[in-house]
């Protein structure tokens, strides 16, 4: 009998002192993120020094460079304003069911969600797979790309179980005014 193996999101790693802007490491984590994004829709990012508000502006122009639309990123991070939310979700009392937030997309450009290491995040992949997000680190924080900014399948619900709590903090960040795709992305496979 084999062992199933169960999906994991990707888990990119930006605390490495030599992730600069313009340096091999940089062009790389950039390749790394954009196909995180594409083939899930998300991924962990590992890091513990920057706050939230700046991690979502190097994702992004991580994104923005790996498509080669830098020149755009100033306007983008320009028009960008930020809600931060402050989320619980009960663990099930007595013979209640599990119970969860449904399965959605979010509507933001991002969410970056940090949690209490209690795990209960599900996502729900293109192919139809579950991926149960492990939060077991605290310097672990989720990077979803919402409806705005990317056109992936990724919808995320939340399922509680055990006899704890799950406490969530979660950025979103959302376009002011009109949102335009540069020509260069524009195609017959993407109108």
């Amino acid at each position: 009998m084999g062992s199933l193996i169960l999906p994991k999101l990707p888990v990119l790693d930006f605390s490495r002192k030599d992730l600069e802007p313009g340096t091999t490491t940089w062009f790389k984590t950039c390749n790394d993120v954009r196909q995180a994004l594409e083939d899930y829709g998300c991924f962990i990012m590992e890091y513990n020094k920057l706050p939230p508000k700046l991690c979502d502006q190097m994702v992004t122009r991580m994104v923005f460079e790996s498509y080669g639309v830098e020149k755009y990123y100033d306007s983008y991070k320009n028009s960008i304003t930020y809600l931060l939310r402050v989320l619980k979700n009960r663990f099930p009392k007595g013979d209640e069911p599990n119970l969860g937030f449904v399965t959605h997309t979010d509507k933001s450009f991002t969410t970056i969600l940090h949690q209490n290491q209690i795990n209960g995040l599900e996502i729900d992949t293109r192919d139809g797979q579950k991926i149960n997000v492990d939060f077991s680190s605290p310097s672990s924080f989720v990077v979803i790309a919402g409806d705005a900014f990317m056109d992936t399948f990724s919808e995320p619900s939340v399922i509680m179980k055990g006899e704890v709590d799950r406490y969530s903090l979660a950025l979103f960040s959302f376009g002011n005014g009109l949102v335009e795709v540069p020509e260069q992305l524009v195609d017959d496979k993407h109108p």
